[in-house]
């Protein structure tokens, strides 16, 4: 018995993204061609969960309805002739069109060659069954489920399933994303898929830093990543990043601080992977920003943090003066600063961190070089040295206001 998910798809996807499909569906079907819904959202679809992303695929030119369909909607078109794809953008909605396509790997860890194909065979070539189901959206098959490798019932059971043993020779970025999928979702790898992923695991070698940093990236979207960091831990996942990582109770509690300090935004990729990695040694670090070629910002946090933590020892010190603390901190991050905070065991010294934070950074004098030289201080390098001192005694509390500062200067002058 055919699946019909036509009054799901009314009642929980809004009425412009409808209105949008059935117009797509019937102009695929003007032409001869065969439209489709795929991807996350039909899977979310069947579990009640949101999800706005229109991902839709038609057996023909995927450019040329998507050309049509911006005319009709008066879309932002933006087309990728090399995939056969194009996004479509119309006040505040979108859609993604794709050719249906096989897709043929000449190596593993390669990306793959692909040709226009049908449905089948572009569900074919998904990472899991749950994501390899589709919803018919011509007008004579409307809300007709295509489901040809169980994901429907993979779904009823909570397993996350592969569809080919290959698939993690093929592309073992699949191992993280099976991960990610059974932690988001409260699922559990279907048994051979899970033998399957430790078999392997080794194949993360054949994937380039750059493609395993976008996988975590999407981990660290997730709503709680620690619970895929400790499952990438237990099956090995984790180590390929770097043997010494940990996915244990004390990174799932400084995961959960950070996000409380960020609140209500989420944590940005950079202060994740900096706590992640913040056990590491000096070298370690610099091999794992190499090897994910981080960007500058999160190469820079984690840059900064090896250094703060260099130097913990002497922020430890309670007899510490609040200018010391601001010569210490000065110049580094502000996102390695609250990580190193987070993560140091010193009370003393997270206590200094969270004072520099909160206040010391923003300290300044109010005298300028200006000022100074028309109270008699010769331009050049004394003037620099001048204000380094006033913001010295200004962190010190020995001034507290511009005539304070002048009175200091004509002692020094005199």
């Amino acid at each position: 018995m055919t699946t019909n998910l036509a009054s799901k798809l009314e009642k929980q996807l809004p009425a412009e993204l409808i209105d949008f499909m059935r117009v797509a569906g019937e102009t695929a079907q003007s032409k001869g061609q065969n439209l489709y819904l795929v991807g996350g959202v039909v899977r979310d679809l069947l579990l009640g969960r949101n999800n706005l992303d229109l991902d839709l695929v038609v057996e023909g030119d995927a450019i040329d309805l998507s050309r049509r369909l911006s005319e009709i909607k008066q879309a932002k078109i933006t087309v990728h002739l090399r995939f056969g794809t194009a996004n479509l953008q119309w006040q505040e909605w979108s859609a993604d069109l794709a050719t249906a396509r096989l897709e043929t790997y000449v190596k593993p860890g390669a990306l793959p060659r692909v040709k226009p194909s049908s449905i089948n065979d572009d569900l074919f070539r998904r990472d899991f069954t749950v994501n390899a189901m589709a919803i018919h959206a011509n007008a004579d098959r409307y809300g007709e489920l295509i489901d040809p490798y169980g994901g429907e019932h993979d779904l009823e059971h909570k397993l996350i399933r592969i569809l080919h043993e290959n698939s993690f020779i093929d592309d073992a970025t699949r191992i993280w994303r099976g991960l990610r999928y059974e932690q988001r979702l409260d699922f559990q790898l279907e048994r051979n898929t899970l033998e399957l992923l430790k078999r392997d695991v080794p194949m993360l070698d054949t994937i380039s830093g750059d493609r395993i940093r976008y996988e975590l990236e999407c981990v660290f979207r997730e709503e709680r990543p620690e619970k895929v960091l400790r499952r990438a831990e237990e099956l090995n996942v984790l180590q390929k990043l770097d043997p010494a990582l940990e996915g244990n109770g004390w990174l799932s509690d400084k995961f959960e601080q950070v996000r409380e300090l960020t609140s209500p935004k989420s944590p940005p990729f950079g202060l994740y992977l900096t706590l992640m990695a913040y056990r590491l040694t000096e070298e370690r670090c610099k091999r794992l920003i190499s090897y994910l070629r981080l960007p500058k910002p999160a190469a820079q946090t984690l840059i900064d943090t090896i250094a703060i933590k260099n130097s913990l020892q002497t922020l430890s010190d309670p007899s510490l003066s609040p200018s010391g603390i601001y010569r210490v901190l000065h110049g580094y991050s502000p996102s390695a600063i609250m990580v190193s905070s987070l993560a140091c065991d010193s009370a003393v010294a997270r206590r200094h961190m969270e004072l520099y934070l909160s206040k010391l950074r923003y300290v300044k004098p109010v005298l300028n070089g200006t000022d100074l030289i028309r109270m008699g201080i010769t331009a050049g390098p004394r003037i620099k040295e001048v204000l380094r001192l006033l913001q010295e005694a200004r962190l010190d509390g020995k001034v507290t206001s511009k005539q304070g500062e002048e009175k200091l200067v004509k002692g020094w002058i005199s």
